[in-house]
Protein backbone atom coordinates (compact mmCIF):
# COMPACT_ATOMS: atom_id res chain seq x y z
CA UNK A 1 0.00 0.00 0.00
CA UNK A 2 1.57 3.34 -0.91
CA UNK A 3 2.37 5.04 2.06
CA UNK A 4 0.51 8.65 1.82
CA UNK A 5 2.59 12.03 2.46
CA UNK A 6 1.27 13.85 5.57
CA UNK A 7 1.78 17.46 5.69
CA UNK A 8 3.01 18.38 8.88
CA UNK A 9 1.08 21.24 11.14
CA UNK A 10 3.95 23.89 10.24
CA UNK A 11 3.64 23.50 6.80
CA UNK A 12 0.01 23.40 6.56
CA UNK A 13 -0.20 27.05 8.80
CA UNK A 14 2.22 28.62 5.75
CA UNK A 15 0.36 27.14 3.15
CA UNK A 16 -3.46 28.63 4.88
CA UNK A 17 -1.04 31.94 5.40
CA UNK A 18 -0.12 32.35 1.55
CA UNK A 19 -3.78 31.00 0.27
CA UNK A 20 -4.81 34.07 2.61
CA UNK A 21 -2.57 36.46 1.41
CA UNK A 22 -3.43 35.67 -2.20
CA UNK A 23 -7.19 36.21 -2.11
CA UNK A 24 -6.49 39.69 -0.01
CA UNK A 25 -3.77 40.50 -2.86
CA UNK A 26 -6.86 39.51 -5.52
CA UNK A 27 -9.14 41.77 -3.60
CA UNK A 28 -6.99 44.35 -3.16
CA UNK A 29 -6.21 44.63 -6.87
CA UNK A 30 -10.02 44.20 -7.82
CA UNK A 31 -10.59 47.14 -5.22
CA UNK A 32 -8.44 49.69 -6.59
CA UNK A 33 -9.23 48.79 -9.89
CA UNK A 34 -12.58 49.32 -9.23
CA UNK A 35 -11.92 52.59 -7.18
CA UNK A 36 -10.75 54.41 -9.96
CA UNK A 37 -12.24 52.70 -12.90
CA UNK A 38 -15.81 54.66 -10.99
CA UNK A 39 -13.88 57.70 -10.36
CA UNK A 40 -13.13 57.88 -14.33
CA UNK A 41 -16.26 57.06 -15.41
CA UNK A 42 -17.76 59.71 -13.25
CA UNK A 43 -15.33 62.47 -13.52
CA UNK A 44 -16.77 61.55 -17.19
CA UNK A 45 -19.85 61.61 -16.83
CA UNK A 46 -20.77 63.98 -14.21
CA UNK A 47 -18.74 66.91 -16.22
CA UNK A 48 -20.69 69.43 -17.71
CA UNK A 49 -19.63 71.26 -20.66
CA UNK A 50 -19.84 74.72 -21.18
CA UNK A 51 -23.42 76.44 -21.32
CA UNK A 52 -25.34 72.95 -20.48
CA UNK A 53 -27.76 72.83 -18.62
CA UNK A 54 -28.56 70.51 -15.94
CA UNK A 55 -31.20 67.40 -16.98
CA UNK A 56 -34.10 66.86 -14.57
CA UNK A 57 -32.07 63.45 -13.41
CA UNK A 58 -29.21 65.53 -12.38
CA UNK A 59 -31.28 67.42 -9.98
CA UNK A 60 -31.49 65.83 -6.52
CA UNK A 61 -32.89 66.95 -2.92
CA UNK A 62 -29.80 67.00 -1.34
CA UNK A 63 -25.64 66.81 -1.53
CA UNK A 64 -23.59 65.72 1.18
CA UNK A 65 -19.87 66.10 1.72
CA UNK A 66 -17.99 64.27 4.20
CA UNK A 67 -15.13 66.25 5.61
CA UNK A 68 -11.62 64.53 6.16
CA UNK A 69 -9.86 64.94 2.62
CA UNK A 70 -8.83 67.30 -0.01
CA UNK A 71 -11.23 69.15 -2.46
CA UNK A 72 -14.15 67.19 -0.68
CA UNK A 73 -15.91 70.53 0.65
CA UNK A 74 -15.09 72.49 -2.50
CA UNK A 75 -17.30 69.87 -5.17
CA UNK A 76 -19.91 70.23 -2.45
CA UNK A 77 -20.17 74.05 -3.04
CA UNK A 78 -19.72 73.63 -6.63
CA UNK A 79 -22.55 71.35 -6.82
CA UNK A 80 -24.68 73.10 -5.10
CA UNK A 81 -24.35 76.35 -6.66
CA UNK A 82 -24.79 74.28 -10.43
CA UNK A 83 -28.07 73.55 -8.67
CA UNK A 84 -27.84 69.55 -8.33
CA UNK A 85 -29.34 69.85 -5.12
CA UNK A 86 -31.72 71.92 -2.80
CA UNK A 87 -29.35 72.11 0.34
CA UNK A 88 -25.79 70.74 1.15
CA UNK A 89 -25.45 69.12 4.14
CA UNK A 90 -21.52 68.71 5.43
CA UNK A 91 -21.11 65.79 8.03
CA UNK A 92 -18.55 65.38 10.12
CA UNK A 93 -17.55 69.35 10.81
CA UNK A 94 -15.51 70.09 14.18
CA UNK A 95 -17.23 72.04 16.67
CA UNK A 96 -17.20 76.13 16.42
CA UNK A 97 -16.60 75.74 12.82
CA UNK A 98 -19.22 77.67 10.70
CA UNK A 99 -20.61 78.04 7.10
CA UNK A 100 -18.97 81.34 6.50
CA UNK A 101 -15.56 80.02 7.53
CA UNK A 102 -15.83 76.81 5.58
CA UNK A 103 -16.59 79.26 2.37
CA UNK A 104 -13.71 81.59 3.19
CA UNK A 105 -11.35 78.52 3.54
CA UNK A 106 -12.79 76.94 -0.08
CA UNK A 107 -13.31 79.42 -2.42
CA UNK A 108 -13.75 82.91 -0.33
CA UNK A 109 -16.59 85.28 -0.90
CA UNK A 110 -17.62 83.53 -4.03
CA UNK A 111 -20.65 81.49 -2.24
CA UNK A 112 -21.57 84.00 0.32
CA UNK A 113 -25.12 83.39 -1.19
CA UNK A 114 -24.81 80.10 -0.28
CA UNK A 115 -25.35 80.10 3.30
CA UNK A 116 -28.72 79.38 3.39
CA UNK A 117 -28.52 76.27 1.40
CA UNK A 118 -25.72 74.92 3.60
CA UNK A 119 -26.22 72.82 7.09
CA UNK A 120 -23.30 71.76 9.25
CA UNK A 121 -23.52 68.50 11.03
CA UNK A 122 -21.00 68.31 14.22
CA UNK A 123 -21.51 64.79 15.64
CA UNK A 124 -20.13 62.61 13.65
CA UNK A 125 -16.03 61.33 13.39
CA UNK A 126 -16.18 58.74 11.50
CA UNK A 127 -18.03 57.00 8.80
CA UNK A 128 -20.83 55.35 10.32
CA UNK A 129 -20.98 58.30 12.27
CA UNK A 130 -21.25 60.23 8.88
CA UNK A 131 -24.11 57.64 7.97
CA UNK A 132 -26.09 57.86 10.68
CA UNK A 133 -25.79 61.84 11.24
CA UNK A 134 -27.28 62.30 7.83
CA UNK A 135 -29.94 59.96 7.90
CA UNK A 136 -31.53 61.92 11.07
CA UNK A 137 -30.89 65.08 9.09
CA UNK A 138 -33.15 63.30 5.69
CA UNK A 139 -35.80 62.13 7.68
CA UNK A 140 -35.85 65.52 9.10
CA UNK A 141 -36.03 67.50 5.88
CA UNK A 142 -37.99 64.65 4.29
CA UNK A 143 -35.23 63.82 1.72
CA UNK A 144 -34.77 60.77 -0.15
CA UNK A 145 -32.22 61.37 -2.86
CA UNK A 146 -28.81 62.73 -2.57
CA UNK A 147 -25.06 63.27 -3.90
CA UNK A 148 -22.76 61.86 -1.83
CA UNK A 149 -19.35 63.59 -2.00
CA UNK A 150 -16.05 61.63 -0.81
CA UNK A 151 -12.92 60.62 -1.40
CA UNK A 152 -12.68 58.06 -4.26
CA UNK A 153 -10.58 55.32 -2.26
CA UNK A 154 -13.52 56.32 0.35
CA UNK A 155 -16.47 55.47 -1.79
CA UNK A 156 -16.90 51.95 -1.35
CA UNK A 157 -17.24 51.92 1.94
CA UNK A 158 -19.27 55.33 2.75
CA UNK A 159 -21.90 53.95 -0.13
CA UNK A 160 -22.05 50.45 2.38
CA UNK A 161 -23.08 52.51 5.21
CA UNK A 162 -25.47 55.00 4.00
CA UNK A 163 -27.07 52.09 2.15
CA UNK A 164 -27.43 50.26 5.53
CA UNK A 165 -29.37 53.59 6.89
CA UNK A 166 -31.07 54.93 3.86
CA UNK A 167 -32.70 51.69 2.32
CA UNK A 168 -34.80 53.68 0.09
CA UNK A 169 -32.63 56.53 -0.75
CA UNK A 170 -31.34 56.97 -4.36
CA UNK A 171 -27.60 58.21 -3.55
CA UNK A 172 -25.54 58.91 -6.46
CA UNK A 173 -21.65 58.22 -5.65
CA UNK A 174 -19.80 61.74 -6.82
CA UNK A 175 -15.88 60.59 -5.83
CA UNK A 176 -13.25 62.73 -5.63
CA UNK A 177 -9.48 62.23 -6.37
CA UNK A 178 -6.87 63.73 -4.26
CA UNK A 179 -4.81 66.01 -5.22
CA UNK A 180 -1.47 64.73 -6.25
CA UNK A 181 -2.43 61.43 -6.28
CA UNK A 182 -1.50 59.10 -9.31
CA UNK A 183 -3.70 56.95 -9.88
CA UNK A 184 -2.11 54.70 -12.62
CA UNK A 185 0.98 54.83 -9.71
CA UNK A 186 -0.34 55.19 -6.06
CA UNK A 187 1.50 52.08 -4.84
CA UNK A 188 4.65 53.85 -5.76
CA UNK A 189 3.94 56.35 -3.29
CA UNK A 190 4.24 55.33 0.45
CA UNK A 191 1.71 57.87 1.37
CA UNK A 192 -1.41 56.71 -0.57
CA UNK A 193 0.01 52.79 -0.85
CA UNK A 194 -0.92 53.38 3.08
CA UNK A 195 -4.08 55.62 2.58
CA UNK A 196 -5.37 52.82 0.59
CA UNK A 197 -4.44 49.38 1.66
CA UNK A 198 -5.81 51.07 5.13
CA UNK A 199 -9.37 52.33 3.72
CA UNK A 200 -9.10 48.08 2.31
CA UNK A 201 -8.64 46.48 5.05
CA UNK A 202 -11.40 48.80 7.24
CA UNK A 203 -13.94 48.06 3.61
CA UNK A 204 -13.26 44.21 4.20
CA UNK A 205 -14.48 44.83 7.75
CA UNK A 206 -17.32 47.00 7.46
CA UNK A 207 -18.65 43.95 4.76
CA UNK A 208 -18.14 41.09 7.65
CA UNK A 209 -19.13 42.34 10.64
CA UNK A 210 -22.69 43.55 11.38
CA UNK A 211 -23.03 47.48 11.70
CA UNK A 212 -24.58 46.66 15.67
CA UNK A 213 -21.62 44.69 16.40
CA UNK A 214 -19.27 47.11 15.36
CA UNK A 215 -17.42 50.07 17.25
CA UNK A 216 -17.11 53.01 15.01
CA UNK A 217 -14.26 53.50 12.15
Amino acid sequence: MPHRYKIKRPAQAVIIILLLAAVWLAGLYDFTRTIFRDAAAATSANALQTGEELRADDKLQAIVALTGGSNRLQTGFDLLEQGRGEKLFISGVYQGVDVRELMAQWKGSDHADLDCCVVLGFEADDTIGNARETAEWMEKEGYTSLYLVTAHYHMKRALLEFQRVGKTWQIRPWPVVPEGLDMNNWWRDSRYRSLIIREYNKYLAALVMPPLNRKKA
